[in-house]
């Protein structure tokens, strides 16, 4: 019987719930977890993964509904006839063999293991595997066992990988191989001879895959004359090289009509400017010489647009910059200014060329621990190091400078051209008679 109650101080009437009739229990509805309930043996039956059981000496003890669907096996073609190795490539054997079995031995478990297992169809299957030794109890053996997880997806995916990774590398060697062939046209192929001189050069690579804009030349002008020049145009790549020709062809062509340094350098910069007309304007730095050698040495005129000073290295062990002061970059002003300076290299004299990848070259000190250092070579540690060379012949101060490039390895963040020039060092008569 239902009763009610009357009204209270904590609120309206309720009913009294002692006098109602017990209610049959509710029916398992969804969202209270127990329709979450699943059969465990369907449950390894059917896992969306392979699971099968071994004894230590790989025999199949067990093996689930998924794993004999993949392969097209019947649990009786496999359990206690066949064992895991038997169900792998020759290749996954004999890993299984050499490492999955010793690891299990020793620590019981492995984990992400790539293997291709052969189907009844002689089909390869490509899986990953995870292994656990369940130690044997109560006279039962130790079992090992093993989940399989299907990997046809995750191999595509590496074989399209792979195949994008070679053809970038594929795509990289003719980036590479087009730098370098463009690089080489950008250089004399070699040096002409000059008698009574001694020439050396050397092109020291930053990138593989861009092309620098550092160039260098030596040609015969009138009179028995000879120009050479040495020069870095700024920034890298397809742009920079062809500023790089223009200014190679404009510099000879100069040369032939007035070899004069000073004005051939003004001949370049009118040139440049004119061109410079987008929003990313090219400018060099430049270096021109005028060579007329003579019997008992050579006389030189250098000229120089915003270039490092060039090295002389003295017969007598001494070593100095040869600055121009004031000379301008090339392709900036209408009317920039260039200085020239006259210098005579005796017999053992050698002058050097370069450019500034060399002394911008980062050295590795200066930075915090675990950073990169950012302190340059510079123009100081070169003259220390050229003095140290000096006396040396031109080819002996261009090794000695690209090994220098070298030491300083991924410092070394800009291409860098090396250029000498120098008079042999006078041999003594044999018929003079030797000193006291």
């Amino acid at each position: 019987m239902t009763s009610r109650a009357g009204p209270g101080p904590d609120g309206p009437d309720r009913t009294d719930q002692t006098d109602r009739p017990d209610r049959p229990e509710a029916a398992p509805g969804p969202g209270d977890g127990r329709e979450l309930e699943d059969d465990p043996e369907d449950l390894y039956e059917n896992t969306p993964c392979g699971q099968l059981s071994t004894l230590p000496d790989g025999r199949i003890v067990r093996v689930n509904a998924t794993l004999l669907d993949w392969l097209g096996y019947r649990s009786e073609e496999l359990v206690g006839r066949r064992t895991f190795s038997d169900l792998l490539t020759v290749g996954g054997r004999i890993y299984h063999e050499t490492h999955i079995a010793p690891l299990l031995r020793m620590q019981g478990r492995i984990g992400g293991i790539a293997l291709e297992m052969k189907a009844a169809d002689g089909s390869r299957l490509p899986v990953m595997v995870a292994s656990r030794v369940r130690d044997g109890s109560e006279g039962r053996p130790p079992l090992v066992r093993t989940s399989v997880f299907e990997a046809r997806d995750r191999r595509a995916y590496e074989t399209e990988l792979l195949r994008a990774r070679r053809e970038a590398e594929r795509e990289r060697e003719r980036v590479q191989q087009l730098a370098t062939t463009l690089q080489r046209s950008l250089l004399p192929p070699a040096l002409p001879g000059i008698p009574g001189t001694e020439l050396a050069a050397h092109y020291h690579t930053a990138s593989a895959d861009e092309v620098g804009g550092d160039f260098y030349d030596l040609f015969p002008v009138s009179g028995g004359r000879w120009g050479l020049f040495l020069g870095d145009v700024s920034g890298k790549g397809a742009e920079a090289a062809a500023v790089t020709s223009l200014a190679r062809y404009s510099l000879r062509a100069a040369s032939a009509s007035d070899p004069d340094p000073v004005r051939v350098l003004a001949n370049l910069n009118t040139v440049l400017e004119h061109e410079n007309h987008g929003a990313d304007p090219r400018f060099c730095t430049v270096v021109h010489g005028l060579l007329t050698p003579g019997e008992h040495g050579c006389g030189l005129v250098l000229a120089s647009g915003g270039h490092p000073p060039a090295l002389l290295l003295r017969a007598d062990g001494t070593a100095e910059y040869l600055h121009t002061p004031g000379g301008q970059l090339v392709g900036v002003l209408p009317n920039a200014h260039f200085a020239a300076t006259t210098v005579r290299l005796a017999p053992g004299d050698t002058l050097l060329l370069y450019t500034d990848g060399l002394t911008e070259a980062r050295t590795g000190r200066g930075g915090r621990p675990g950073e990169r250092g950012e302190e340059r070579y510079g123009e100081e540690a070169l003259l220390d190091f050229a003095t140290g060379l000096a006396p040396t012949s031109a080819a002996g101060a261009v090794a000695a400078v690209a090994a220098l490039l070298e030491d300083l390895g991924e410092g070394v963040d800009d291409d860098t051209a090396v250029l000498a020039l120098g008079v042999p060092a006078s041999r003594k008569d044999p018929d003079e008679p030797e000193g006291p």
